[in-house]
């Protein structure tokens, strides 16, 4: 039996010819003379293709972009054929992981990678993508490449001092004394490859100080004259110019600030406060501030004591009629009515023409024997008043709101008198009900009812006259 003991590529070879040899292992001698005991054969292998997936050109892509490259810009292609008989056409496309890193696109048909996002080196320095290459005949058949595009840096920023330098030079101090190294640092990654320079500014000439670039990205601040004098000018500006080595060439400009400070011979600080213009004795700072602080704590105090002296002033002067706790009045007492009313009559409010109807009232009823004729209501009145509550009564569906009168406040001076039924067996003696006959049927019956109180009262005292009329008579 054959077998294979590597892989048969059609495209590569596609068949195989050997030649096979039989023989027999074990000889008899006596036969030996009949002649050799094998024999060859010739075997041809015929390789059948195989339909395969499309193969890259190679096993893996590395490319390379500027974080500037504008979006749809090529920055490479990938390459697959089919090596079969039938060479079918091959299709691209790109297997997205994550949607973040959808940053390029491919075409399907050139295989051409292009940019289809905006790149930032600072957030994302090499990209992965895996493209897939499809058989158009055969769409199941398709194969997958890894392809590495790293984003070089573009330089955006410009390079800036590392820090804030705040320095001091002596008054004393000689010509080319370093006085302070300075150094700068970038945004542009990265920053082990960062080459800066540094220099004065060419169109400002320094007649003080001068930059001296060291070439390993630090620079001295040196000084280009000695005696400095602090009484003259205190402090320097020096401004340093900083640039970097990418492209396109940035630059900024940084200020160092330098102090005028007298320092003893052999360069020591002794002050470089502004104190010592003005106190030849040289108080020291923190002499300064201690002085400060308690002239500030004075000044405290005194306008603490200033305002409890004005406010105490005001509560002495204060009176008892400003102090309104003595204006408060709380009554917890209740009246009767409107009688305990002094300033007005409540009932003037309500009805301003019943007060003379009133005042004639109570003097009617202050008299001993008061005309009966005065104190009922005339014919015509009565006969106006039947006519207005026959024709209320008759309206049965509709409330008399014309004459409703709503009776808030009661009491003994009250202008509608009281309706409560306490009290209403007291008839006054002299009042007369009579004129009830006149008021129609429906008030007959309570006219009766007046009408045979009156007899009762009336014959209760024709016997009481007689009863005395005969005890005289008797006496």
């Amino acid at each position: 039996s054959l077998f294979i003991l590597q892989l048969l590529d059609y495209e590569a070879r596609k068949a195989y010819t050997f030649k096979v040899e039989a023989s027999n292992t074990v000889l008899d001698h006596r036969f030996l003379h009949l002649g050799p005991f094998k024999d060859t054969a010739t075997v041809k292998v015929n390789v059948l293709d195989v339909e395969e997936p499309p193969v890259f050109s190679r096993l893996s892509y590395s490319m390379e972009t500027y974080e500037n490259t504008p979006v749809g810009i090529i920055v490479g292609a990938i390459t697959a054929e089919d090596l079969d008989v039938g060479n079918s056409p091959v299709r691209y496309s790109i297997e997205w992981r994550k949607d973040s890193e959808n940053h390029f696109d491919i075409d399907p048909v050139e295989g051409t990678l292009s940019v289809s996002e905006a790149l930032d080196r600072e957030r994302n320095a090499e990209h992965h993508i895996t493209v897939v290459a499809t058989k158009v005949n055969n769409p199941l058949l398709s194969s997958k490449v890894t392809v590495t595009i790293k984003v070089l840096d573009v330089n955006e920023f410009p390079p800036e001092l590392a820090f804030i330098y705040e320095t001091f030079v002596c008054e004393n101090a000689k010509v080319g004394q370093v006085i302070q190294i300075i150094s700068a640092t970038d945004k542009d990654m990265p920053a082990a490859e960062h080459r800066f320079y540094f220099k004065s500014p060419s169109q400002t000439r320094n007649r003080n100080f001068t930059i001296r670039d060291y070439g390993n990205n630090t620079a001295g601040v040196a000084t280009r004259r000695g005696g400095f004098r602090r009484l003259e000018q205190s402090m320097y500006l020096v401004p340093v110019v900083v640039e970097d080595s990418g492209y396109p060439i940035q630059s900024s400009t940084g200020t160092v600030s330098v102090r005028v400070c007298t320092c003893d011979t052999d360069g020591s600080l002794l002050s470089c406060n502004a104190e010592a213009v003005f106190f030849p004795m040289g108080l020291s700072t923190g002499a300064l501030m201690a002085i400060l602080l308690c002239i500030v704590i004075l000044l405290v105090m005194v306008v603490l004591y200033m305002g409890l002296r004005k406010h105490k002033k005001k509560d002495t002067l204060m009176s008892s009629k400003e102090d309104v706790r003595d204006n408060v009045i709380h009554y917890d007492d209740e009246g009767g009515g409107e009688e305990d009313t002094q300033a007005f009559d409540m009932g003037t409010l309500r009805n301003p023409k019943g007060i003379k109807e009133t005042a004639q009232l109570q003097k009617i009823r202050s008299d001993d024997e008061p005309d009966l004729a005065s104190a009922c209501v005339s014919k015509e009145d009565s006969e106006d008043i039947r006519t207005y509550i026959h024709h209320c009564l008759l309206e049965n569906s509709t409330p008399p709101y014309d004459s409703l009168v709503t009776y808030a406040y009661e009491g003994e001076g009250s202008v509608a008198e009281s309706l409560s039924s306490i009290e209403s067996w007291v008839l006054e003696p002299k009042e007369d009900y009579r004129n009830l006959c006149d008021w129609g049927p429906r008030f007959k019956t309570l006219a009766g009812i007046f009408k045979e109180h009156d007899c009762k009262a009336m014959e209760k005292v024709e016997n009481e006259a007689h009863a005395e009329a005969l005890k005289d008579r008797l006496d």
